[in-house]
């Protein structure tokens, strides 16, 4: 059932398919959190990030990530004030508090690196971010394995920030001294730390269970730069699991690569009018 069928249909559809649900997955891109508010060029982008524009000519917070800064200092003060804006700026945002009210023991997977769900209340247990979290440091190397929160770091340096730098001894460093990145998945040194392994087991150990009952996929916001993540998975378990409903909401891509889904729905209307219909 496509958006080509009337609104008020697929609205009832879509609350049958919650109804009968014994298990729910949560799928969701960046799209959701454009919808949710979080706007990566926006106007609060150029308000906070009014210095960077101006001095480098940086016009949305993507591509600020890939700047060639000439000296660490400017690097990190960049990467302070983007993880600010994105991780800890905002708390919970209205869309996604109104997703945990309504599936509050739905399972997540998501390759967004906000922490939103978590921020919002869903079960940590129940979170599987697949390519990282703005909140964390790894070893530049992507070794040992482990991550760690930047909370403090963030709070110490952003204060610090002067002409679009930060003081040397304010450069993150591992314990050892050696160089920190971002545990977001740019390259093959991101680092897949205990936490990240537990979670991708809990989530194929979810899917196992639920796909022997009614599971009702809900995907947000997933377009095509990684669909091989959770787009075309999501396809295919609505293939394979003859009682698996897969709903997707996407305003510019909502129609699947595979055919002949046997039970597919597809919104492209604003998420937070549908949630409220609910």
């Amino acid at each position: 059932m496509t958006s080509s069928v009337s609104y008020l249909e697929r609205i009832e559809t879509l609350r049958q398919a919650i109804k009968h649900a014994d298990h729910i997955i949560i799928g969701a891109g960046s799209g959701l959190s454009t919808a949710a508010g979080l706007d990566y060029a926006g106007e609060d982008f150029r308000r906070e990030f009014a210095p960077w524009i101006e001095r480098y000519g940086i016009t949305d917070l993507y591509s600020s990530s890939f700047h060639p800064f000439e000296t660490p200092e400017e690097y990190w003060a960049c990467w302070a004030k983007h993880i600010w804006f994105c991780r800890y700026r905002t708390g919970a945002l209205p869309l996604y508090r109104q997703l945990q009210r309504l599936f509050p023991k739905a399972f997540i997977v998501t390759t967004n690196v906000d922490a939103q769900f978590e921020l919002a209340g869903f079960d940590k247990k129940n979170i599987f971010a697949t390519q990282g979290d703005y909140g964390r440091f790894q070893p530049a190397n992507g070794d040992p394995k482990i991550t760690w929160s930047n909370r403090r770091w963030v709070e110490l340096a952003l204060p610090l920030i002067d002409d679009c730098r930060i003081p040397t001894n304010m450069i993150p460093r591992t314990e050892d001294g050696r160089p920190t990145a971002m545990n977001l998945r740019v390259d093959d040194t991101f680092v897949e730390d205990e936490h990240w392994h537990r979670q991708a087991k809990r989530y194929t150990d979810f899917v196992q269970e639920a796909s022997q009952g009614n599971l009702l996929l809900l995907e947000f916001g997933i377009g095509y730069n990684t669909p091989g993540i959770i787009r075309l998975p999501f396809e295919q378990m609505a293939q394979r699991y003859p009682k698996t409903t897969l709903v997707r909401f996407n305003r510019d891509n909502p129609e699947p690569y595979l055919q002949d889904l046997p039970r597919f729905l597809s919104f492209t209307e604003d998420i937070s009018v549908i949630l409220n219909q609910l």
